[in-house]
C-alpha cells in the first residue's frame, strides 16, 4: 500500500546531440533543429512534429509530494511539499538520478498528466543515457498491479487515461477540464515556450511554471478521486484548505500569482 502521493511534469528542450548523431551535423543549430522537425514530419506521415522522447532534455522536474492516510475506507492528502529537484545550477544528470533515487526510497503512488506517454519514457530514455538504474520501476507490484501496468491507477494515475477511460473518449488537454473545473490552468506559460525561455536563461521562470502545471494536476487528482469515491466531500473540502494554506505560508511569487488567478475565477467547495 503507498504512503505517499507523489504528482510530477517535467519541461524539456530538444536534445540536438542525439540529432545530429542521428541525421549528421549541419551548418548551424537552428538548421539542425529544423532537421530534426524535418524528420517528425516525414516518419509521421506530415502529421506531427513533435520531437519523440529520445530527443527530448529534460531541464526541470517539479514535483507535489503529500501523505496518504485513511478514514475508513477512503483516502485523504496532507500535502508535504512542492518544488522543483536539483538547484538552477544542476545538470540534467543530477536531476535524473536525483528523481529516480528519491523514488526508490518512497515508493509512491504517482500522478501525472500524460506522463505515462511523456514524462516517464523521456525520463526513462535519459537514466538510460546517463547509466542511472531504476529498479523500483520495473520490479515492483506483482503482474497486474504494478508501475508500468496502463490499467493500474493505484500505482500509476496518469489523469489524461482516468479521464478519457483510456482512450474511449477524446484525451483532453489539461486546460480544458481545468477550464470547466474553475482552476486556474495555464497561466501566462505553455509548454511550446520553454525552448525559447531556456535559450534565454529564463530557467528560474521554467521551474516556477513546471510547479504550477504540478498544482494544476494536484487539484484534477483530487477532483477525480472524490469523483470516483476515493475521497470523501469533507476530505476533499479540507484538501483544497491545506493547498490554499500551503501556497499562501510559501510567500512565493508564482504561487501568489496561482492564488490570485484563482480567487479571481472563484475558489468552490463541493
Amino acid at each position: 500500500m503507498h504512503k505517499n502521493l507523489f504528482v510530477f511534469d517535467i519541461e524539456t528542450t530538444p536534445d540536438l546531440k542525439a540529432a545530429a548523431n542521428l541525421l549528421g551535423a549541419k551548418e548551424d543549430l537552428i538548421a539542425l533543429r529544423q532537421a530534426l522537425v524535418d524528420y517528425h514530419l516525414e516518419v509521421t506521415g506530415g502529421k506531427n512534429s513533435f520531437f519523440r522522447q529520445p530527443f527530448h532534455r529534460v531541464v526541470t522536474i517539479s514535483f507535489l509530494e503529500a501523505e496518504i492516510g485513511w478514514d475508513g475506507n477512503q483516502e485523504f492528502y496532507h500535502l508535504r511539499k512542492i518544488r522543483s529537484g536539483g538547484t538552477l545550477a544542476s545538470d540534467e544528470k543530477e536531476i535524473v538520478k536525483g528523481f529516480f533515487h528519491y523514488l526508490s526510497d518512497i515508493y509512491p503512488r504517482l500522478v501525472s498528466f500524460n506522463g505515462r506517454a511523456f514524462d516517464l519514457p523521456v525520463l526513462k530514455y535519459r537514466a538510460m543515457l546517463h547509466g542511472i538504474q531504476a529498479r523500483w520501476l520495473y520490479q515492483s507490484g506483482d503482474k497486474w498491479n504494478n508501475y508500468r501496468s496502463k490499467y493500474s491507477l493505484d500505482w500509476h494515475c496518469d489523469l489524461i487515461d482516468a479521464f478519457s477511460d483510456f482512450g474511449s473518449s477524446a484525451r483532453i488537454k489539461m486546460k480544458e477540464i481545468c477550464a470547466m473545473l474553475n482552476f486556474p490552468g495555464k497561466l501566462e506559460t505553455e509548454g511550446s515556450m520553454v525552448e525559447v525561455m531556456y535559450n534565454e536563461g529564463k530557467l528560474q521562470e521554467i521551474r516556477d511554471y513546471c510547479e504550477l502545471d504540478v498544482i494544476n494536476t494536484y487539484l484534477l487528482y483530487i477532483r477525480h478521486a472524490y469523483h470516483i469515491a476515493k475521497v470523501s466531500k469533507e476530505s476533499y473540502n479540507k484538501m483544497i484548505d491545506d493547498l490554499i494554506s500551503f501556497l499562501q505560508n510559501e510567500k512565493k511569487q508564482h504561487f501568489t500569482i496561482f492564488l490570485n488567478e484563482w480567487h479571481k475565477i472563484g475558489i468552490q467547495y463541493l
